[in-house]
Formats: structure tokens, C-alpha cells, sequence
């Protein structure tokens, strides 16, 4: 796919490998994640990837999540070449040795201690994942369900993956910046004709089956508050209802301007911070209601004071200035996010992996078309505590 800016000076080609965590087996997780390093570590015929392209003033970085592992290199137009040599390499030939293996393998062990061990509440989603889904994937986070599973991962298992979902089939390339489109495909052709395409299959995984009744879950440990993370099953990404869903959020607890944060924060004063998101997951989602408590309130007291605000929002409903404000942020934050080069090139790989590239033109539309019964109703669909899993992560204290 392919977008010209001649606005700016710079090009990005964005490689989305239609490959994540939910495509592992569930005894080797987190080597979606561990590719993701990996693919930095050279190729048989390059070193190191970066020193590379840092020589020619572009830079890089990836990001891994349930549904995909993305990779994105920017550098000026004029030494665009550059990247698609770079990129069709590392896909063609990338470097498969122990030394490589080893040093990446202790880079993600770290990360996954750094991140989810050694800090306060680094464990919540290690905790909740596998409260919240039974059989589907996505119950471990990206970086693993264990440490285990990192360290105890061989060549063999490396060489494998990769053959399995690394090949041009298997991915979406994005060219977006100062780049004619005639440019762009005499390139591809010259760098990407002669990968092989693969025979990908994937091992069918199993449907969460529906949530009828609430799960609860305590753990305590050395930190400073009280938490509490309520995680509520809701649609796909793609779902008719992931717009209304999403604005549901952000009416609910996303800003100083929510609803959660203007009554139990600023208001009762009973958290620190409270906040909504979704996991916005290809497959059936989350809808993640996080808090952390003020010191000397009960943890109970503040979980009740969310549901009365839920009840408040079903039963009342919204005004009208209220969802038009947050239609407003949802226009403003697509429309800014739109101008940059890179933004562009990631949201055009990631429409296409939804399978609706026409999305990147009608997304405003689909959240100007909700209407206040919409929120109301999804309300009173998803957050209810029968579909509801919640985790109490206390202090010591």
C-alpha cells in the first residue's frame, strides 16, 4: 500500500507480519514478542539492522500485541532504497545463530523482569489474562505467560516460527512520504520478487465461550495502594458496536473530564487515579476499568461507588453536550494523529489487517453516527458483573 506526501521530506515503510501472541503454542509463549527482537539482531548478509540504517539518518522500532507484530523504519526520501534493502533481507535471510539467540533471549528475560516482576503492580496482567479468559490466547500478555518459556526456547524453535509466518504472504507493507507510487512499486518488485511466498497454517484456537457470572480474584503484595482492575468482555474490533463501545469509555473514565474521574476522584476523593480503555483486540476484546485507591479506603466501598456510577450512566443516560464532546475528541485525535507520516503508514497496514482499508476515511463517521440510546444500551449490555472479572490487588499495609 502506498500513500505520497510531498508535504515531507522523509518515508516510512511499515511491515505488519500478520503474526502475535495468540498464533503461539500455549507451553512456548512469548515468541511473537522474542521476534520482534530477533528481526534487529542481522541477517546473513548485514550484521546489525540498525547500524545500518543509521548510517543513511533512518531509525526503527516494532511493537508486538495479541493479533500482530509491526516494524517501521523512517529515513529520508531520498535514501528510501535503503529501507526496502533492509527489510526484504531480515524477511529473506535473517540470522539464525546461538550468540543471536542467546543475547535476545536475555534482553526479553529482563524486559519481562523489569516490567512485570520488579516493579509494583507489574503483575496485574499475569494475574488477570488468565481470570478473564478460560481457552482463547489471548490469556497470556505478549511478553509470555513465564520466564521458563523465554529461557528455555531453542534454535530449533527460533527457525521454526520463522519459517512458519515470516514470508511476504504473511505481511503487509505500508509506503508512506515523499515517494511517487511508480517509485514505490519499482522497488518492491526489485527487493520482494524473489522472497518465496510460504504455505501458512494456522492451529484453530478456541472461542471464549460467554461469561454468566462474576469472577473475583484477591492477592496481596508489597505496594503502596490498594488496586482494583474490573475487566468486562466486549466486541471485536471490527464489531458494529466498537465505536459506541469506545466512546462508552471515554463518557465513562477517560480524562479529567470522565465521569468516573470528576465523581470518585476529584469528588468523593476515594482514588488516586481511575481510568477506562480498551484493548481494542481483533478478536473479542476488553473493556478495562482500572483504579488505585486513597490510602485508608475501603476496597470494597470504592468498587461500589464505580457500579453506582454505572447504574447512574444506564439509568439516566447521557446528555447530549456530553457525547458530543467526546465525539469531538474522538475527530480531533483521528485527525491529528492522520498528519504524520508515520502514523499514516501504520494505520493504513493495520486497516488492511482488519480487512477494511476504507476505514482510514470513515472512522469519523462511524463515531458521529452513535446516537445516546447506543451508549445506553451497550452500557446495560457489557457492564454488568455477571460479565465481569475483577482483581484486588491489596497492599501488605
Amino acid at each position: 500500500m502506498h500513500h505520497e506526501d510531498t508535504s515531507s521530506q522523509l518515508c516510512v515503510l511499515n511491515t505488519l507480519y500478520r503474526v502475535g501472541s495468540k498464533d503461539e503454542n500455549p507451553d512456548h509463549t512469548g515468541f511473537a514478542h522474542l521476534f520482534e527482537h530477533l528481526m534487529f539482531g542481522g541477517s546473513i548478509n548485514i550484521k546489525e539492522f540498525d547500524s545500518e540504517l543509521q548510517k543513511v539518518g533512518g531509525e526503527s522500532n516494532a511493537f508486538t500485541s495479541n493479533d500482530i507484530t509491526n516494524y517501521y523504519v523512517t529515513l529520508p526520501a531520498n535514501n528510501v532504497e535503503t529501507g526496502f534493502w533492509l527489510e526484504s533481507d531480515r524477511m529473506l535471510s535473517l540470522n539464525f545463530s546461538q550468540e543471536s539467540l542467546d543475547v535476545q533471549k536475555s534482553v526479553v528475560i529482563e524486559e519481562f523482569k523489569e516490567r512485570y516482576l520488579n516493579q509494583p503492580y507489574g503483575d496485574i496482567w499475569l494475574k488477570l489474562l488468565p481470570l478473564v479468559y478460560k481457552v482463547h490466547p489471548y490469556r497470556w500478555p505478549t511478553i509470555g505467560k513465564e520466564i521458563s518459556h523465554i529461557d528455555n526456547s531453542t534454535l530449533e524453535d527460533v527457525k521454526a516460527f520463522f519459517k512458519r509466518f515470516y514470508c511476504p504472504n504473511n505481511a503487509i507493507l505500508s509506503v508512506v512520504g515523499n515517494i511517487t507510487f511508480a517509485k514505490t512499486k519499482e522497488l518492491v518488485e526489485k527487493w520482494y520478487n524473489d522472497i518465496p511466498s510460504k504455505n501458512i497454517i494456522r492451529e484453530p484456537f478456541s472461542q471464549e465461550p460467554k461469561q454468566i457470572s462474576s469472577q473475583k480474584e484477591t492477592f496481596t503484595a508489597n505496594v503502596p495502594l490498594d488496586v482494583i482492575v474490573k475487566a468486562y468482555h466486549c466486541c471485536k474490533r471490527m464489531h458494529k458496536d466498537y465505536y459506541t463501545t469506545d466512546l462508552l469509555c471515554d463518557i465513562l473514565g477517560t480524562g479529567r473530564s470522565s465521569r468516573l474521574y470528576n465523581s470518585l476522584v476529584k469528588g468523593k476523593q476515594l482514588f488516586s487515579e481511575l481510568d477506562c480503555y480498551l484493548t481494542g483486540d481483533i478478536e473479542t476484546g476488553l473493556f478495562i476499568i482500572e483504579g488505585k485507591a486513597i490510602s485508608g479506603v475501603n476496597i470494597n466501598e470504592a468498587e461500589a461507588a464505580i457500579i453506582d456510577e454505572i447504574e447512574r450512566l444506564i439509568n439516566k443516560g447521557i446528555s447530549i453536550d456530553e457525547l458530543q464532546k467526546v465525539k469531538n475528541k474522538a475527530e480531533t485525535n483521528i485527525k491529528f494523529n492522520d498528519l504524520g507520516v508515520l502514523n499514516k503508514a501504520m494505520k493504513l497496514a493495520y486497516c488492511e489487517v482488519l480487512g477494511e482499508i476504507n476505514l482510514m476515511n470513515t472512522e469519523v463517521d462511524q463515531y458521529t453516527l452513535v446516537k445516546n440510546s447506543d451508549i445506553v444500551s451497550i452500557a446495560k449490555e457489557i457492564l454488568n458483573e455477571n460479565n465481569c472479572s475483577t482483581i484486588y490487588y491489596l497492599s501488605k499495609k
